[in-house]
């Protein structure tokens, strides 16, 4: 029994990985257990925040950063503050963006629903590039001077969708940006594993970059990291923070909020709806350098087991063919047979709508496979999923 049963609602196997639809993936004891002694505390948000900016740039190689209810959060207090800089007048408009620079760089091949993020905060997205190369057209995708030939007065950001496969790359974007004093936002909310990637997309000069918390760095499901230059950090937290305060009471950490340079405490900003508890900040610094101290190889070695175990409980499957796809992150490729009894599609959904639930991963369907992440697995689960996919595939 769990805490869930009690209020009717069934718990699943989760093949699929930390996704947030399927509610992320587990805390770790030490996390937790901060967690629940940071709830029986008080304190003022901004120093937290302060405090999380030293944790965050001693990790990232940042000059800054706060903790975010998530990495589209980041986007948003991102885009807020390459729109706004330090200008609270500028901030109480948002997303109203009449007069300023609202306009952000992207390519076209790297748009995808979470650049929603980048729109909320009233900025219009500026799309570069024909991606030839995914459309089955050619080979080309964007290039720098392209980016370069979109820069306008009204540009306030390029915004880059990090990814094995992004094109142009960061460095190149960053040289045209750079030229003209534009600040690059780096949305790297799955690029982790590798743990070298916190620093990576901040070395080739990102000038922000948002990470997902809940996802490898296993903190709470709705945290994020937003690392970067401390001025647009400044920025960032100053349209996220409750500022309901007198001037002449607000004492914030000049660590992260330098009074000295503002006319007036900015009002809530557009940020404000993506409060990020105390609880929620705490945790996600545990993880995080739980995160930075685990050695890729050895959480490589866990996924790897757990995987071997689930390739061999499929053994003797009907009507398909069982792989493990190698990787910083491996996974079980299953390829569904024509003719088979189901299609792969199908296995999905009798799967999620059996006992017990298994949720794998549906994004190569089309293609007849399905995949399965070890990163939600626990002991025994394997046997559970092998028990649950061989009378489905079975005449």
């Amino acid at each position: 029994m769990s805490i869930y049963d009690s209020f009717g609602i069934r718990t699943i196997i989760n093949a699929k990985g930390p996704s947030t639809r399927l509610s992320g993936g587990f805390l770790d004891p030490d996390v937790a257990a901060g967690m629940v002694e940071a709830a029986s505390y008080c304190v003022e948000m901004a120093e937290l925040q302060a405090g999380a900016s030293k944790v965050i740039a001693e990790i990232t190689g940042a000059e800054a950063g706060i903790v975010t209810s998530g990495a589209a959060a980041g986007l948003l207090l991102g885009t807020a503050a390459c729109i706004t800089g330090l200008d609270p007048i500028r901030m109480g408009k948002l997303p109203d963006t009449a007069g300023m620079k609202n306009e952000v760089i992207m390519v076209r091949s790297q748009r995808n629903f979470y650049d929603h993020a980048v729109r909320t905060a009233g900025a219009q997205i500026v799309e570069v590039g024909l991606p030839d190369r995914h459309a089955g057209a050619g080979v080309r995708d964007a290039e720098a001077w392209e980016i370069a030939g979109a820069i306008t007065e009204r540009t306030a950001a390029v915004f880059y969708v990090a990814g094995g496969n992004a094109q142009p790359s960061l460095p190149e974007v960053v040289a045209v940006a750079r030229k003209r004093s534009v600040p690059v936002l780096v949305d790297a909310a799955g690029q982790l594993p590798p743990a070298s990637n916190l620093r990576r997309f901040l070395s080739e000069g990102a000038d922000l970059v948002a990470f997902s918390g809940g996802k490898a760095i296993g903190g709470p499901q709705g945290s994020g990291i937003l690392a970067g230059k401390r001025d647009l950090i400044m920025s960032a937290i100053l349209q996220h923070l409750d500022l309901d305060i007198y001037w002449e009471q607000w004492a914030p950490p000049a660590s992260l909020i330098d009074k000295s340079r503002l006319p007036g405490a900015p009002q809530h900003g557009i940020g404000r709806p993506c409060k990020v508890g105390k609880e929620t900040v705490i945790g996600l610094l545990i993880a995080l350098k739980k995160f930075a101290a685990e050695n890729d190889e050895q959480r490589g070695e866990r996924f790897r087991r757990i995987i071997t175990q689930l390739h061999s409980a499929l053994q003797g499957v009907d009507h398909a063919r069982v792989q493990v796809l190698p990787g910083t992150v491996p996974k079980l490729e299953l390829q569904v047979m024509k003719d088979a009894p189901r299609t792969a599609l199908e296995l999905c959904i009798a799967l999620e709508q059996g006992n017990p639930s298994v949720h794998a991963d549906p994004s190569r369907v089309r293609s007849g496979s399905v995949i399965f992440s070890p990163w939600c697995l626990k002991e025994g689960d394997s046997d559970k999923i092998a028990a649950r996919i061989k009378p489905l595939l079975r005449y």
